[in-house]
């Protein structure tokens, strides 16, 4: 019971360790390669359909009169778009080719947009699923804009229209968050013992995410152990995310708060969707920096850890 207890109270954790083990141990030991050679990308395909049971768990707690754009949701996209074109303008002035790349990682870390699990994070620190959700689509919308503007000056070479990222992001907005949450409004309007019965189970949400992040650190030790980086390169590309994520979630909550939503602030601007980070890290900019927002999916975990660890013992979040 005290070891159900302890897993329970450190769910994110927990899936982060066992994450990184099972990938070690189906990477490492010989008669189990062929095993995880077969059952990785399969557990990599169900990311997706994960993501939108949890979504579309969490949205059938959403009342539509909930859903309506607040100030500070515009304030922190111009805060992430201004930390983005300070890192590209750093970046421009830089001529040592590693220092640049150790930028482009910084760079991910701070323009990816919110993660997919905000809304569930958000809910078990007590704060709102709805505004969180105005956010996610705001965030979306920018993001599309931004990308396409900033990725060239930060890579010559970086190849990405504005339709390209348009409609990039427009499939991630329509599969991830429109079709779950109609579907949820559908639900709550005709299928009211539905979302009892849901109500009642307020921990699957968070549990289906607990497994993706599992599936993602897979991929993260995934790419850290393949890295060839050594030394300090390779120690401020850890470290840097670290500071950044402090930085982001510190940020969020302090202009969130200032609107009286705190918790949401945080999550919109520290959580980030690192696998979209890693993916245009390895499509556009240098692939070798992909360091970056592996580490950060570590850093933010257990920040939101931490928090919930604090709120489950006090009740309340003094960060």
């Amino acid at each position: 019971m005290r070891i159900i207890k302890f897993i329970k109270q450190w769910t994110l954790l927990f899936a982060i360790c066992m994450g990184t083990i099972i990938y070690l141990l189906f990477s490492r030991i010989s008669f189990l390669v062929p095993i995880g050679d077969v059952a990785g990308p399969r557990l990599v395909s169900l990311m997706p359909f994960v993501i939108f049971t949890m979504l579309y768990v969490t949205f059938c707690k959403i009342k539509l009169d909930e859903f309506r754009p607040r100030k500070w949701h515009i304030g922190l996209q111009c805060i992430r778009t201004l930390l983005s074109a300070t890192v590209v303008l750093v970046i421009s002035l830089t001529t040592s080719a590693e220092t640049k790349m150790i930028l482009e990682g910084v760079f991910i870390c701070v323009i990816c947009p919110t993660a997919a699990a905000a809304p569930v994070i958000t809910e078990k620190l007590g704060g709102s699923i709805a505004s969180m959700t105005v956010y996610m689509i705001i965030a979306n919308c920018f993001t599309s804009i931004i990308i396409p503007l900033f990725f060239p000056m930060v890579e010559k070479s970086a190849d990405i229209t504005f339709l390209f990222a348009f409609l990039m992001v427009l499939k991630r907005v329509l599969l991830v968050l429109v079709l779950p949450l109609l579907l949820a409004l559908f639900t709550r309007r005709f299928l009211p013992k539905i979302i009892i019965w849901l109500k009642s189970k307020s921990n699957i949400a968070f549990y289906l995410w607990s497994f993706n992040l599992s599936i993602v650190m897979g991929l993260t030790v995934r790419m850290i152990t393949r890295s060839q980086l050594m030394g300090t390169t390779m120690a401020l590309l850890i470290i840097l995310p670290l500071i950044i994520s402090i930085l982001l979630f510190g940020i969020g909550k302090l202009v969130g708060g200032f609107w009286g939503e705190s918790i949401a602030g945080g999550q919109a601007l520290g959580q980030k969707n690192t696998v979209i980070g890693i993916w245009l890290m390895l499509s556009f900019l240098n692939p070798t920096a992909v360091i970056a927002p592996c580490a950060y999916v570590i850093w933010q975990n257990i920040i939101n850890a931490l928090q919930l660890w604090y709120k489950g013992k006090y009740g309340y979040l003094k960060w």
